[in-house]
């Protein structure tokens, strides 16, 4: 294309010369002697000025085309520079042909010396209909409506150094949860550096789930169900900000046997994640121990058992939520809500569960127990009477389609403690389809509920409760 601009504009040229030429002779005719003819020279001079016109006007207009041609083909050079010479043999002979030159791939990079980063994350969407989370004790003045609801979207980044440290970093977009003011955008979950060079010792940083509960500490998208038990919620610390000493004693030891004994121990703010400052100079202490008695394969089935047990002991302050992931304060009507201290306190917990796995069945159990005393500080007194909160539940699984399709059955049972027969009991019937693993999975819960304390007090409404719920979840 650029040869052939390139030829077109020598034509022109030639042409021009050519028109000089001819310029040129009409000229010499013109001063030829004349003496022959009547011409005057009047006459003569008007042919020449005729033909100076002539050619003046040519010019302009060879000038104006000359000048197209030169855009164009400065235009064509330019397309001709995204161009490239590609030499391919086609097995008789190297032949060249001109191909799009490719522009470099744009691409992201660590700016720090990680040997591992992972970006990943996960969204879970709900739908639910029915007495919505009657299970966690909202009915009467704390109902909810029927709704859709974005449970969880959250996007995280982890790595790991060849110092020996590893790292995470994940935030929340469904925040919208109602039960807690530091939850309505997007927030940080966990946010954690993690020491492992011995893993016998490990220490780790930042914020993250206090080690107390096996169903809180199991992960979100791992659950059998579409949400925790009552108990759990209304007990466990959830997430906090604090340090932690953790390992596997028997790591280097025993390499084949590492989970036989696990331990962590954490000092903690307690007052709750994404608080910066604590509510009093005193700390949350946890601790945990799990031990994983057996791991192989029963019948030819992977089969495993693990026990747990923790403590928990915290003193906190007038206006600290203790039950940070759920609900547990009695209301008026039988109802639960955040339990926020009117004044000080000093609250033990304590649990034990089990987790006993025999090819596509699973069983798994916990019971977990709470005190709390209120405490006079500068001669206030705390504002509420003490009391003892305990709950269980029970989790049968099992895989009727190996790796597809589980069926779910829980009991939950919790026992805030706090006015007569204010129990909460819950059965829930759930079945799981695996698409991909828990990285593509659908869940469809039912769930009943009873209130002792509405049983006992008529006047306040219903005292049994259903609930649907249904769940999308994708990883990446």
């Amino acid at each position: 294309m650029h040869n052939r601009q390139e030829e077109k504009i020598m034509f022109i040229k030639k042409c021009f010369v050519a028109q000089i030429s001819t310029l040129i002779s009409i000229l010499l005719l013109a001063v030829h002697p004349l003496g022959a003819q009547a011409s005057s020279e009047s006459e003569r001079l008007q042919k020449l000025e005729r033909a100076v016109e002539q050619l003046q006007k040519r010019n302009a207009d060879l000038e104006q085309e000359v000048s197209s041609m030169k855009k164009q083909a400065a235009s064509t050079s330019k397309v001709a520079a995204k161009m490239k010479t590609k030499v391919t043999y086609d097995g008789k002979k190297y032949i060249e042909k001109a191909v799009v030159e490719e522009k470099p791939p744009v691409f992201v990079v660590q700016r720090g010396s990680e040997i591992k980063l992972v970006l990943g994350g996960f969204i879970q969407v709900n739908f639910e209909d029915g007495d919505v989370s009657a299970f966690e004790g909202r009915f009467g003045e704390t109902a909810l409506k029927d709704r859709f609801r974005l449970r969880r979207a959250r996007i995280n980044l982890t790595g790991d150094f060849a110092e020996q440290f590893d790292f995470k970093i994940e935030g929340d977009f469904g925040q919208g949860d109602g039960l807690n003011s530091n939850r309505t955008a997007f927030s940080a979950t966990d946010i954690f550096v993690n020491w492992h060079q011995y893993p016998e010792a490990q220490v780790k940083v930042g914020q993250w789930k206090a080690p107390f509960g096996l169903e809180q500490l199991t992960p979100d998208t791992a659950l059998y169900f579409a949400e925790r038990s009552l108990p759990t919620g209304a007990i466990t610390p959830d997430r906090q900000i604090g340090a932690q000493l953790w390992g596997k004693p028997f790591a280097g030891v025993w390499p084949e046997q590492k989970d036989l004994l696990t331990y962590y121990a954490g000092i903690f703010n307690g007052n709750g994640r994404n608080v910066s400052v604590n509510d009093n100079n005193n700390f949350m202490y946890v601790g945990r121990l799990e031990s994983t008695l057996f791991k192989t394969k029963v019948w030819g089935q992977e089969s495993s058992l693990k026990l747990g047990a923790d403590v928990l002991n915290s003193r906190d302050d007038k206006g600290t939520n203790i039950s940070q992931s759920l609900n547990l304060l009695v209301n008026d009507d039988g109802s639960l809500s955040p339990f926020v201290l009117p004044g000080a306190d000093e609250r033990t917990a304590w649990g034990v569960d089990a987790w006993l796995k025999l090819g596509l069945f699973d069983l798994i159990g916990e019971y977990l127990q709470e005190k709390v005393d209120g405490r006079t500080v500068n001669g206030v007194s705390p504002g509420f009477a003490d009391f003892t909160t305990n709950g269980y539940y029970i989790t049968a699984a099992y895989f009727l389609i190996p790796k597809k399709l589980q069926l779910a059955v829980r009991w939950e049972d919790l026992n805030p403690g706090q006015k007569g027969n204010d129990g909460i009991h819950s059965i829930t019937g759930g079945l799981n389809y695996y698409i991909h693993g828990d990285d593509l999975k659908l869940m469809v819960n039912y769930i009943h509920t009873w209130s002792d304390f509405r049983e006992a007090n008529p006047e306040f409404g219903d005292d049994q409760f259903n609930e649907v719920i249904a769940r999308v979840q994708l990883m990446f």
